[in-house]
């Protein structure tokens, strides 16, 4: 098993006929992942690597009966894209458009709260579930095997190079994953840690997770809450980096837009004590997660 994704999901990518979604496309379907529809009004009666293309949703759902749509437009058509995703039923939905603006995805996560719908992103690399073989984005690239083997651990990280690189450690620990998630760097995202540890604890075939974490945002202190609480039981790693931002003038971004510090928000210091506060076994060096993997999860015979 794995999470949100699996042998279930019907695929449909809109903005199917641009360049990023043509290469993703061709990843996707040389990974072994069905995409049965892409989207892009205006253009139906092409193919995509033999994809069929349609002008709408509407009607790629009514020929595929699609379930699982991945967005791959530019940052002005997000929101519009997202909409007629779900007003089409299509209950989860991976956003890989970066530089939405910030009222558009306010827009687009309230609607999708309203409709029950699962919204991964905006600005992620997507997510992979090696067991399946499904994956949806631009993650693992050409050749997703290499960082990306089948396993029992769970991955999440905010940055989309080091999903595969957190993975890539947990392969070389002598484990694989079940699902890695890339959740997306903004500061307002449709998922986050916490959501996806409550996903994970669910998961029989997930035995631990581990994140990667940065500066800004409050979802790691979100995710110490939830464990104090008693909501995820299984083994958690964390490595925070960035700790050298505390040192740096106050607003400043590193790299991702939810990269921040504002005053002591977001520090890394901070989520570090939390997540050691509920019991989370919090790294400090990114080299530890090897031998920390090993020792905490060898004796389960996790594999």
């Amino acid at each position: 098993m794995a999470i949100l994704i699996n042998k279930d999901s019907r695929i449909v990518i809109q903005g199917i006929t641009g360049r990023e979604a043509t290469m993703i496309t061709r990843h996707t379907l040389d990974y072994g992942t069905p995409v049965l529809a892409g989207v892009t009004p205006g253009k139906k009666g092409q193919d995509v690597h033999g994809v069929p293309v349609y002008n709408t949703v509407r009607e790629a759902v009514e020929a595929h009966q699609v379930n699982t749509s991945l967005i791959v437009v530019p940052p002005a058509f997000a929101l519009d894209a997202v909409w007629e995703a779900i007003d089409n039923g299509i209950k989860l939905i991976v956003v890989t458009t970066e530089n939405v603006p910030q009222l558009d995805t306010l827009k687009l996560l309230h609607l999708a709260r309203q409709n029950g719908v699962r919204i991964i992103g905006p600005n992620t690399v997507g997510m992979i579930n090696p067991a399946d073989r499904i994956k949806l984005g631009s993650i693992g690239g050409d050749h997703p095997e290499r960082s990306f083997v089948p396993g029992h651990v769970g991955v999440i990280s905010r940055s989309g190079g080091m999903t595969a690189e957190t993975s890539w450690m947990v392969k070389r620990a002598g484990f694989g994953v079940s699902t890695s998630i890339g959740i997306g760097g903004d500061a307002l995202i449709g998922t986050s840690i916490k959501d996806l540890l409550e996903l994970f604890e669910q998961d029989p075939d997930t035995h631990a997770v581990v994140t990667f974490s940065e500066p800004g945002t409050r979802f790691e202190e979100e995710a110490a809450d939830f464990v104090r609480n008693g909501g995820f039981s299984k083994p958690f790693l964390s490595y925070i980096a960035g700790r050298f931002t505390e040192q740096m003038p106050e607003g400043t971004v590193f790299g991702h837009a939810g990269a921040m510090i504002s005053g002591g928000a977001g520090r890394p210091s901070g989520k570090g004590q939390k997540l050691r506060e509920a019991g989370v076994h919090v790294l400090d060096r990114y080299d530890d997660m090897i031998d920390a993997l090993q020792s905490i999860l060898a004796a389960k015979a996790v594999k």
